[in-house]
């Protein structure tokens, strides 16, 4: 069985064997080489002499870490979305310039990398987040090597555990049909908006980019291809702005069908092709308004103060409890894979494990 983190594990021969990185192919992909020995530890003892070897025969680099970070996200700016790109941007200007981009790349220790994760931890970010911000100076030192031959400085870099997601905050089912009833029965453009999330799961930026070209009445379904998001903006004349953009990921492209009782409520509102349906207009509504909203809504009716996205959290809920299947949920969610749909969406309420427990317990005493 393989060593977690060290590419070493028994052969069926009885040998052990070992791998490392021993340079670049032609197309940049990393290049791997082989160990043999007769046990663990010698394996290990020769890996590290190998990989040592194979950094001290990478040419001397005079650049700053700064400037690797600067050329790896330039490279990168036309291959991902402007969305992604922004938010990595972000994060290196937040966090890994400031620290990091002053020291000369071939300085650059696997010390210096884990105080920078351990510093960042004690400031209160999350592992999460923390991880986010490592795996930006990992690509960063694998472009160095792809680019230039420079030794990856951050391949034995520690990055933080992941905790197994927190319960998201959510409504509980009482509360979930106060607040169903109110926005039933006050018909307005925002109202339904959020009724449209809570009954199909829609992300909040995609709710705001909605008009009423993407919805097909006689097929009763709903087309989502477009989100509107909130970046940093490059330019510098302002320290945001609002993007329109393809959705989270390829999967999130999807056509979802009407629930029967919104028809006759969509209907009320329903305005010209080209309009915003959160607005009737051309202009759009961004996402942190219709937030405020919500949370406005929640407190007029003694509710707790939950995120807009736990509404997505509750639809997800609500389908598994009432039995639809979760491949069906997961596509409807716009998920890459099933996993995320029960990983990430998928809560258990107080009131459903006691439901789970009563109908054990009745099924445990009729045997």
């Amino acid at each position: 069985m393989a060593r977690r983190g060290e590419n070493i594990y028994k052969r069926k021969d009885g040998r052990w064997e070992g791998r490392y990185k021993s340079g670049f192919k032609a197309d940049g992909k990393t290049k791997y080489s082989s160990v043999y020995g007769k046990s663990y530890a010698e394996v290990r003892a020769t890996l590290v002499n190998k990989r040592l070897q194979t950094q001290s025969d990478a040419p001397a680099c005079k650049l700053k870490f700064g400037e690797i970070v600067r050329l790896w996200l330039n490279d990168l700016k036309n291959t991902v979305k402007e969305s992604t790109y922004a938010n990595y941007l972000m994060k290196a200007e937040k966090h890994i310039l400031p620290r990091l981009g002053g020291i000369l790349y071939d300085k650059m220790t696997v010390n210096i990398l884990n105080d920078f994760v351990t510093e960042k931890l004690s400031d209160g970010l999350s592992p999460k987040y923390v991880a986010d911000i490592s795996a930006l100076i990992k690509s960063a030192s694998k472009f160095a090597g792809r680019r230039y031959g420079y030794a990856d400085k951050s391949e034995f870099m520690a990055v933080p555990k992941i905790n197994k997601q927190r319960e998201k905050a959510m409504l509980s089912d009482l509360e979930q049909n106060i607040l169903t009833a109110n926005l039933i029965n006050n018909v307005t453009p925002s109202n339904t908006g959020i009724l449209l999330s809570a009954a199909t799961g829609m992300r909040i930026g995609e709710l705001c980019a909605l008009k009423w070209s993407d919805f097909d009445f006689e097929k009763r379904t709903i087309t989502v291809s477009r989100t509107i998001q909130r970046i940093k903006n490059q330019d510098k004349n302002t320290a945001t702005k609002i993007i329109l953009t393809s959705p989270k990921s390829k999967t999130s492209i999807r056509e979802i069908p009407i629930p029967d009782f919104l028809c006759g409520i969509l209907n009320r509102i329903r305005s010209d092709k080209d309009s915003f349906i959160l607005t009737g207009t051309g202009r759009y509504t961004e996402p942190r308004t219709m937030q405020y909203r919500f949370k406005n809504i929640l407190k007029k009716l003694g509710l707790p103060q939950v995120n807009f996205h736990s509404l997505r959290h509750m639809f997800a809920t609500r389908c598994v409890t009432i039995g639809v299947d979760v491949k069906t949920l997961s596509e409807i969610l716009g998920h890459s894979s099933v996993k995320i749909t029960l990983d990430r969406y998928v809560h258990s309420s107080i009131e459903r494990k006691r439901s789970c427990m009563k109908l054990f317990s009745e099924n445990f005493a009729a045997v």
